[in-house]
């Protein structure tokens, strides 16, 4: 069976497209925003502030995304939301005001959290239904979306000050994945809303009927896996935001070595989430997501400990390498519990990603970035520890390696 006619590999390509449109979308508008804050008179305050509103859009949205799962599905959520957020990039490029960018990106914000669920639970529906992992590779699909866009922004750049042209040819491409993600996502989500036998805290009904299911309380099950993904996600945005200033204030590296920090944590963490779909298949993802986060806590702690560029260096791979499979398999564990923990458990995710970097800055500030970083490692560390405590059931045959033959 060719890959253009295996089913599976047809639901995967489509489900990329929408990893690739979100990881694409969010790094186009972000790397316009030098343009933006010139465009619009912004203050470096006034910037922080809008870059805020897409935050607090996206973590304020779980009542609504909870609500529009139940009532569209991810599917048609799916495709909505992503049309959706290629027209935000022309309504942004068009604001006559900072108001009305604010408006906008409280929105984007909104539409990233209706499509970060959507994706995640068509992608959790692919392997439920074909018995193959996946969840790694589309999670680092979005990494590949967000290079895709730097690099057109960088020759947009240089081709045109317009904002509005670089996203109008945005705009565009999106819209050719959107013709991609619809003639392959799956109709049906994952099976939703039964209780883990294993879990004596679970307080979901025994058997809602579609279309009529109600919000309940969150199981204990679920609130761990919150626990998990929130420190995940602080580990992985705070990496992101923090490791090059590290590298020059604290390992005092040049200016040339200290962009580093990012590549390697970056570069680690797409090469991880190419594999980690076969160590889900080898180990499981429970032993993935409590051996990863163990070494990415252990090994950041060490480089701190050690002190000096390359320990650094190599502490950040380590951190890289290990995190990047926990959103994958905390995402693919919660949708598994239905589209209400789902939803719950993107909400922390994004949530952690909000709260991390300005947490870490805290702490620096009243102490200094060493500990801060320290706080870092710390949180991997505690992700190792809720792993211990989510019940990573799944159908037995998802077991497999996604390499395994159809």
């Amino acid at each position: 069976m060719t890959r253009l006619h295996d089913p599976f590999r047809r639901g995967q390509l489509a489900i990329a497209a929408l990893f690739l449109s979100l990881g694409f979308q969010y790094a186009t508008w972000a790397a316009r925003i030098p343009a933006i804050k010139a465009d619009l008179d912004l203050s470096a305050a006034e910037v922080g502030v809008l870059l805020m509103a897409a935050g607090v859009g996206a973590a304020v949205s779980f009542p609504a995304v909870a609500w529009l799962m139940r009532r569209m599905g991810s599917r048609r959520l799916a495709l909505l939301s992503q049309l959706g957020l290629a027209l935000l990039l022309l309504a942004l490029a068009a604001a006559p005001n900072y108001p009305v960018a604010l408006l906008v990106m409280c929105a984007d914000g909104v539409l990233v959290g209706c499509l970060n669920v959507a994706m995640n639970a068509q992608g959790a529906a692919l392997e439920t239904r074909h018995e193959r992992n996946t969840m790694a590779k589309l999670h680092a699909v979005f990494s590949a979306g967000s290079l895709l866009a730097a690099l057109l922004a960088s020759g947009m750049t240089a081709a045109t000050g317009s904002v509005a042209a670089h996203f109008g040819v945005a705009v565009v491409l999106l819209a050719a994945l959107g013709v991609t993600a619809r003639t392959g996502l799956l109709d049906e989500d994952a099976p939703a809303d039964r209780p883990d036998p294993a879990d004596d805290g679970a307080t979901a009904d025994a058997g809602p009927k579609p279309g009529r299911r109600r919000w309940t309380v969150p199981s204990r099950l679920t609130l761990w896996m919150c626990c998990a993904m929130v420190f995940g996600t602080v580990a992985e945005g705070a990496m992101n935001d923090w490791s090059a200033l590290y590298l020059k204030d604290v390992a005092e590296a040049s200016a040339e070595l200290a962009p580093l920090g990012i590549a390697v944590v970056s570069g680690m963490m797409v090469v991880a989430r190419l594999f980690a779909d076969g160590w889900r298949g080898r180990w499981g993802d429970g032993r993935v997501v409590l051996l990863g986060s163990a070494v990415a806590a252990a090994g950041l702690a060490v480089a701190l400990v050690s002190g000096g560029v390359a320990p650094a260096l190599a502490g950040f791979a380590c951190m890289g390498l290990g995190i990047a499979a926990v959103t994958p398999c905390v995402y693919a564990a919660a949708a598994r519990q239905g589209s209400d923990a789902l939803t719950l458990v993107a909400a922390m995710g994004t949530t952690g990603l909000l709260a991390g970097p300005p947490l870490i800055g805290f702490i620096a500030g009243a102490s200094n970035l060493a500990w801060g970083m320290g706080a870092v490692a710390a949180s991997a560390g505690a992700v190792a520890l809720c792993s211990t405590r989510i019940s990573w059931t799944e159908p037995a045959s998802v077991a497999q390696s996604e390499a395994t033959p159809a």
